[in-house]
């Protein structure tokens, strides 16, 4: 275990997220390096795989129930010096774990043909899509017990065994893609099938690794089959700080899928390019996600161990931190969109959606940094349902909106862009409102001097 109640927060903060970017950036090429290889398929398959796309995001918050709520207790009780509540909280995720892994098994088999119907451009988007996902759903199952793992570690300040198991399984999944996509060497071309292999082989060779890493090497938490027996109020603890925080994910699903549904009728290369964009978007994120996620445990370890002021400083640091890399990702995509979204698509109309939407889309990087911290900052608190209230406030600010767009006789893409800006904007100031105030709930009042001024801080 890493003690974080100790040094300074932001070289703690950047010590956490340097080898967490890593990893997110190996995981996030996960997707770029099919998308790659898919694009060579043409522009049906690229739609079909984008749409499968926001399939991950019910995976994402379910695992969000999982990891945040394991990442949350586990470091509380690391604050508390409590390894034995440690140890019991690791492996009740483990148990919900596999759960979730059988129940996204059915769940992927059973009703991947109907959503992809639901949500694709024609009926060759949807076969791509669904041939995707078949082949995708194991891995996808597999990912609850890497984050399982992965979370535990990150509770007890422990990340860069995670980063090295990701960048592994990446590199295989580098050189799986073309076999399987491509037929490099095979001669055997499986298309999108092989983009879904490739990633369930490298998810199902991840989850090993680190399994072998728990049984060989970690002391602090440690796998018991003897704690996996159902533990009511583990799991009830787990599940009250997890499920808000998995509710908040399934809202980014549903405005996804929403968006999805709602440029179906400017066809599939809109959907093409909104989804590159998407991906690209995501790869950008990479750094203020590493950042918001390393704000999790230490403020969550200090908030175990009562170092209320400490807790205020991580969010002060990691707002400061996420403001100044996103601040200087509007500015890449402002001055070179086309490249970034060029790099996966040749298509001229593809380009151009996928264009439009990063160059507006941008705008609202700053106040994405913000609600990213807000939301990891409610996690470490043990309370997440403010955090979900304001993502689905974006159900009132955007989709209702956007739904009334739509029935309007020049309705056009860049107006669904634009309300999307403005509707994340409004989401990051009520994450802050809501989060001051649950400073004052739990920890005091944090001042406007408290929250400019280190020596106030340092003299408090």
């Amino acid at each position: 275990m890493k003690d974080l109640t100790q040094g300074s927060i932001t070289k703690l903060l950047v010590a956490m997220a340097v080898p967490i970017a890593v990893g997110m950036v190996f995981q996030t090429l996960y997707f770029l390096i099919d998308l790659y290889f898919v694009a060579k398929l043409g522009d049906v398959a690229i739609a079909g795989v984008s749409a499968a796309g926001s399939v991950p995001f019910v995976i994402m918050a379910l695992t969000q129930v999982l990891g945040v709520g394991t990442v949350a207790l586990v470091s509380h009780a690391a604050g508390r010096r409590d390894q034995p509540e440690a140890n019991l909280v690791f492996n009740q995720s483990v148990l919900l774990s596999a759960i979730c892994g059988v129940l996204t098994l059915v769940g992927g088999y059973s009703l991947s043909d109907w959503y992809m119907r639901s949500v694709a451009a024609d009926s060759a988007t949807a076969a791509a899509g669904a041939t995707y996902l078949y082949w995708y759903t194991p891995g996808l199952a597999l990912q609850f017990a890497q984050i399982a793992m992965a979370s535990a570690l990150r509770g007890t300040g422990i990340v860069k065994p995670t980063m090295i198991v990701q960048m592994l399984t990446v590199v295989l999944n580098a050189v799986l893609a073309p076999i399987l996509i491509a037929g490099w060497g095979t001669h055997f071309p499986l298309g999108v099938a092989g983009a879904g292999l490739a990633s369930t082989v490298s998810i199902a060779c991840g989850v090993i690794f680190l399994w072998i890493y728990f049984a060989k090497l970690e002391h602090y938490v440690a796998l018991r089959p003897a704690q996996w027996r159902p533990r009511a109020r583990t799991l009830t603890r787990l599940l009250a700080i997890g499920l808000p925080a998995g509710g908040e994910f399934f809202m980014m699903f549903v405005i996804l899928v929403f968006m999805y549904w709602i440029i179906r009728g400017f066809g599939p290369g809109a959907q093409a390019g909104t989804g590159v964009a998407f991906r690209v978007m995501q790869a950008i994120f990479v750094p203020v996600l590493a950042i918001a996620f390393a704000a999790s445990p230490v403020a969550g370890q200090n908030f175990g161990a009562g170092n209320a002021a400490r807790v205020k400083e991580t969010f002060r640091a990691s707002v400061a931190l996420s403001s100044v890399v996103m601040l200087a990702a509007t500015l890449l995509c402002q001055w070179r969109a086309e490249v970034l979204v060029g790099f996966f698509a040749d298509d001229p109309d593809t380009v151009a959606v996928g264009v439009g939407y990063l160059t507006i889309i941008s705008w609202n990087f700053v106040a994405n940094g913000i609600t990213f911290s807000c939301s990891n900052l409610f996690q470490s608190l043990g309370n997440t349902w403010p955090s979900l209230l304001s993502s689905a406030s974006r159900l009132l600010t955007f989709v209702l909106p956007a739904l009334w767009l739509s029935k309007q006789p020049h309705f056009a893409l860049r107006q669904l862009w634009y309300l999307s800006v403005a509707s994340t904007t409004l989401q990051s100031a009520t994450s802050v409102v809501l989060l001051l105030w649950e400073f004052r709930r739990k920890l005091g009042p944090m001042s406007a001097e408290e929250i400019s001024c280190p020596k106030a801080r340092a003299a408090r």
